[in-house]
C-alpha cells in the first residue's frame, strides 16, 4: 500500500463510492494488514478483537472479488461463506457487508437460529453470493437439504474462540467438510487457545498471519475497579452504584440467564429501567433491547456472555461484571464493551469470596492487579463508581480481619447489610 488511505488499495469503484458515503478514509492497523494479502488471494490468521475493524478488514476483499468475477456454474449460490458464534455478530456483519456492497449488484443473507427458517430459506432460494451464519442454524439447513456450499470460494470463521466456547467447533467442522477444498479461508480470533491453533492447520493453507493487539489484552483506557462483596449484597451495591448519573449507559454481564433476568426484575422494582439478553429471549425482543439501549432510552442492560462480542454500541459509560466469567479471556471481551471509538470507560466487577479464583485468574491473564474499590457496602458515596481511586489493599486486609474475628467468635457488633 502507496499511502494509509482506502484509496490506495486499489478497490473497486463501487465500493470505494461506499467508504466515501461513510466518511472512511483511513484504515485501521488490521485492515492495512489484512487487505493486500486478501486481495493477493493469501489464506489468514487474524488475531485482532472486536472494535478493530476486522469486519472490514475482510468484507472489502471479499465483496472486491465478487463484483469482479463472475461464475454462473452453480446458479446464485453463496461464493462467500461468513461463519459468527452469536445472532448479533451475524446481523452486524451482515449489515456491515449491506453498506459497503451499497453499489455493487450482489446478494447476500443473514442466517441464524432462534426465529423461523421459513423467510431464510426464501432467501437462500432466490439466490444469494455472501452468506452470514451462525454454525448451528447452517447446519440444519444443509442436514435438510436446503442450500448447496459446493460454490463457496471464501470461507470466514470470525471469532473462532468463541465458537469454541459455546461449543460449535464440531458443527464447523461438518460445516468445513461440506465446502470445495480449493478456496481461501480466513480465521480470526482474539485468542489463540490450542483448539484454536489445531483448527486454524486444519482449514489454512501457508497462511499469513496478522496481529493488531496483544493476546487477550484489556483496552488500555478502561478504568477497572474490583469489589470485594458478598454475592448476597450485589444487588444492593449494583442499585447503590447506579445512582451515579455519570453511569450513564450501563452493561452489566451476568454467568447465567436466570440471573440476568433476576437481576433486570430487581432493577426495575428500584426504578432503574432495564432489560435483558440472553440465549432464551426471542430474536426480535433481544434486537427490541439493543435497538433501546443504542438510541439511549435504555439506561443498563444486562447481559449474558452471548453478548460480550456480539454487541457493539457507542457511549457505554461502564460495563459491570455482576459474576466475574469462568473463563479470564471473557473478562477481556466484556470490558472492551466501554472505551470505544476512542472514549474513555470504567469497568467495575463484583468479586464474593466464591470467585475469588477467577480474580486471580484475570489478573494473571492481564498481568495487573485490579484496584480495590473498598469495602463494597461501607462505601457510601455513588460517585465511587466512576471516581474511586487504588486505596491499595489495605480494604481488602480489613474485609479478612473481620472474617478472622467472626471465625473466633469476637467480631464487634452486628453485620453491615447495607
Amino acid at each position: 500500500m502507496t499511502d494509509s488511505k482506502f484509496s490506495g488499495f486499489g478497490l473497486a469503484d463501487p465500493i470505494q463510492r461506499a467508504l466515501t458515503d461513510r466518511n472512511h478514509v483511513v484504515p485501521t492497523p488490521i485492515q492495512i494488514g489484512a487487505i493486500p494479502q486478501l486481495l493477493a488471494g493469501r489464506d489468514l490468521m487474524g488475531i485482532a478483537q472486536t472494535g478493530t475493524g476486522k469486519t472490514a478488514a475482510f468484507a472489502l476483499p471479499i465483496l472486491d472479488r465478487l463484483s469482479r468475477t463472475r461464475d454462473n456454474r452453480h446458479g446464485r449460490r453463496p461464493r462467500a461463506l461468513i461463519l459468527a458464534p452469536t445472532r448479533e455478530l451475524a446481523i452486524q456483519i451482515g449489515a456491515e457487508f449491506g453498506a459497503y456492497a451499497k453499489y455493487l449488484h450482489l446478494r447476500q443473507t443473514v442466517i441464524f437460529g432462534g426465529v423461523g427458517q421459513k423467510p431464510q430459506v426464501d432467501a437462500l432460494r432466490r439466490g444469494v453470493d455472501i452468506l452470514t451464519a451462525t454454525p448451528g442454524r447452517l447446519l440444519d439447513l444443509l442436514n435438510q437439504k436446503r442450500l448447496g456450499l459446493d460454490a463457496v470460494e471464501i470461507l470466514v470463521l470470525d471469532e473462532a474462540d468463541r465458537m469454541l466456547d459455546m461449543g460449535f467447533v464440531r458443527d464447523v467442522r461438518k460445516i468445513i467438510q461440506a465446502l470445495p477444498a480449493e478456496r481461501q479461508s480466513l480465521l480470526f480470533s482474539a485468542t489463540m487457545p490450542g483448539e484454536i491453533v489445531r483448527l486454524s492447520s486444519e482449514i489454512l493453507t501457508d497462511p499469513v498471519h496478522v496481529e493488531v493487539t496483544p493476546r487477550a489484552t484489556p483496552v488500555e483506557r478502561v478504568e477497572q475497579r474490583v469489589y470485594h462483596v458478598g454475592a448476597g449484597e450485589k444487588q444492593a451495591l449494583l442499585a447503590r452504584i447506579l445512582e451515579d448519573p455519570a453511569m450513564s449507559r450501563v452493561l452489566v454481564f451476568s454467568r447465567t440467564k436466570h440471573r440476568a433476568n433476576r437481576i433486570s426484575e430487581r432493577l426495575g422494582k428500584a426504578g432503574v429501567d432495564s432489560e435483558a439478553i440472553h440465549g432464551n429471549k426471542s430474536q426480535s425482543a433481544r434486537q427490541r433491547a439493543l435497538k433501546r439501549f443504542r438510541a439511549g432510552e435504555l439506561r443498563v442492560l444486562v447481559a449474558t456472555d452471548i453478548a460480550a462480542r456480539g454487541i457493539d454500541v457507542d457511549g457505554v459509560t461502564h460495563v459491570v461484571n455482576y459474576e466475574l466469567p469462568n473463563e479470564p479471556e471473557s473478562y477481556v471481551h466484556r470490558i472492551g464493551r466501554t472505551a470505544r471509538a476512542g472514549a474513555g470507560g470504567f469497568a467495575l466487577s463484583f468479586c464474593d469470596p466464591a470467585e475469588r479464583e477467577h480474580l486471580n485468574g484475570i489478573e494473571r491473564l492481564i498481568r495487573q492487579r485490579l484496584a480495590v474499590a473498598g469495602d463494597a457496602m461501607a462505601d457510601t458515596a455513588p460517585a465511587d463508581a466512576t471516581k474511586a481511586g487504588n486505596r491499595g489493599r489495605q480494604p481488602r486486609r480489613d474485609t479478612r480481619a473481620r472474617a478472622r474475628r467472626r471465625d473466633r467468635g469476637t467480631a464487634p457488633g452486628r453485620a453491615r447489610t447495607g
